[in-house]
């Protein structure tokens, strides 16, 4: 990375799958890139719990004496349906809320092998930064080819015109924990013009907290 200005990250959120997967090499991952956060002093924002890939990847970061958040909807905590928080624990009412706390709370964004929920939050993320509510780098990392199709939809997307080049560029791709990370230091954030005009105010009204909602 000689001659690049580096970002400055202190706390990457990762979105990442309550199960562990088919393939060990997912898990493997995902306590890999908590060994890289806590090799390079940077802390975990989470969907708390300790299920799947999101108990391994706050487990690796807290071993490493990083600090460990988890953002959780209180409906998850009864009967300790996931499990015991790998760290310090926020419980908020709405899966919404949990979403703008990490937003705001974080650096930059990753997202790991997952479902639907992994989904929702990676493009809800992506769609924020293509409206300028936020300027932060997003990333998957792609094991043994895990995002291939999603990689490539997205491209045939921004081919029929539905997605601006510019916008493309909001998703960092890399296959390796170490190569992501430098790629979400190197991000330099490209806002759309017209976008980039509109007033996003958090603390005005309960309208522009509706607003966050909103996906192109």
């Amino acid at each position: 990375m000689e001659g690049v200005s580096v970002r400055k990250i202190k706390k990457i959120c990762v979105f990442c799958g309550a199960n562990s997967g088919k393939d060990v090499a997912f898990v493997n991952a995902a306590f890999h890139l908590g060994e890289v956060l806590g090799k390079r002093k940077i802390d975990l924002v989470y969907g708390g719990g300790k299920l799947g890939l999101m108990g391994c990847v706050s487990t690796a970061v807290a071993q490493h004496e990083r600090q460990v958040l988890g953002i959780i909807p209180s409906a998850f905590t009864v009967n300790n349906l996931v499990g015991e928080t790998c760290g310090k624990e926020i419980k908020v009412a709405t899966m919404q809320e949990r979403l703008v706390m990490m937003m705001e709370l974080s650096d930059a964004f990753i997202a790991l092998s997952g479902g639907f929920g992994t989904l929702e939050e990676l493009f809800q993320m992506i769609s924020w930064a293509q409206l300028s509510i936020h300027n932060k780098p997003i990333g998957v990392l792609n094991i043994n080819g895990f995002f291939n199709g999603l990689l490539s939809f997205v491209d045939h997307a921004v081919k029929q015109e539905f997605i601006t080049p510019r916008a493309r560029k909001i998703l960092i791709s890399a296959t390796t924990a170490d190569e992501l990370v430098d790629k979400l230091q190197a991000f330099r954030f490209e806002s759309d013009p017209a976008l980039s005009k509109l007033k996003w105010s958090p603390s005005s009204s309960q309208k522009e907290k509706l607003d966050l909602t909103l996906r192109l």
